[in-house]
């Protein structure tokens, strides 16, 4: 059993996109794997949910200067003696191959998919609570009830599109946690506060609370300070409150 909860809060908008279509990709994989109807149904609202993000930004673009910058970063590092040069050299040709496949992508990314008379059909009627039920969509319904491989094998063609997007968002944000380590602190009675350095802009916290507390951790802030309340749940109609005890916890403030 895992002893310590971790939780996150992008400090820029980019990061802040970046893990909302990871945990998107993560839900669409999970559902994708299940063979029931309910999974399907899921797994294509999942997929609606990652087109509505990609259609209100260019996040090909976005990722490829990302992708860029952290390469810059990192072979900078190559001239250094206590570096794994092997090591380094593997993470360099992944962001490159990444960055070069965004390259290549030709058109806008999911739009292919949009272009489906069903996709259109269901992201119209998904505005509705319920809209997608059988009566209202008998294609849809039709499609769910078909062979397991034949849905596989559909999902399989609407989400290549993002396939590169995926690793790339992995990689970005794969490097920025590993490149703090876990600091010990102390939220003295459920509070901490910290100044951030403008000349070195932190893009993610990581912040990790011990099960055994029974506290959650809200955390607020901007490019400048941030702050941290561990609130007690509560069991009642009464909102959470800010606990008085000191909570020890872990701080990762992680940039690259």
């Amino acid at each position: 059993m895992n002893t310590l909860t971790t939780y996150e809060f992008p400090l820029n908008e980019r990061i802040r996109v970046f893990m909302r279509l990871e945990q998107l990709f993560q839900q669409l994989s999970h559902f994708m794997a299940g063979d029931s109807v309910f999974d399907k149904r899921a797994a294509v609202d999942t997929l609606l949910d990652i087109l509505v993000i990609f259609s209100r930004s260019d996040l090909k673009s976005e990722l490829i200067k990302e992708l860029e910058r952290h390469a810059k970063v990192l072979g900078m590092l190559s001239n250094s003696q206590d570096v794994d040069k092997s090591k380094l050299q593997t993470i360099l040709l992944e962001l490159n191959q990444a960055s070069r496949n965004l390259y290549n992508a030709s058109g806008k990314v999911g739009a292919s998919v949009m272009e489906s008379g069903l996709f259109q059909s269901i992201s119209q009627r998904s505005a509705i609570p319920g809209g997608t039920c059988s009566f209202d969509l008998p294609a849809f319904h039709y499609w769910l009830e078909q062979d397991l491989a034949e849905q596989q094998k559909d999902f399989q063609q609407w989400t290549l599109p993002f396939a590169d997007i995926r690793i790339a968002i992995d990689l970005i944000l794969g490097f920025i946690r590993q490149s703090s380590v876990p600091k010990q602190e102390i939220a003295q009675a459920g509070f901490f506060q910290l100044a951030l350095d403008k000349a070195h802009p932190v893009q993610l916290l990581r912040v990790g609370v011990p099960v055994s507390v029974g506290c959650f951790a809200e955390i607020s802030g901007g490019k400048h300070r941030f702050s941290i309340r561990f609130m007690k749940p509560s069991s009642d109609e009464n909102r959470p409150t800010q606990t008085p005890a000191d909570i020890s916890f872990t701080l990762s403030r992680c940039a690259v």
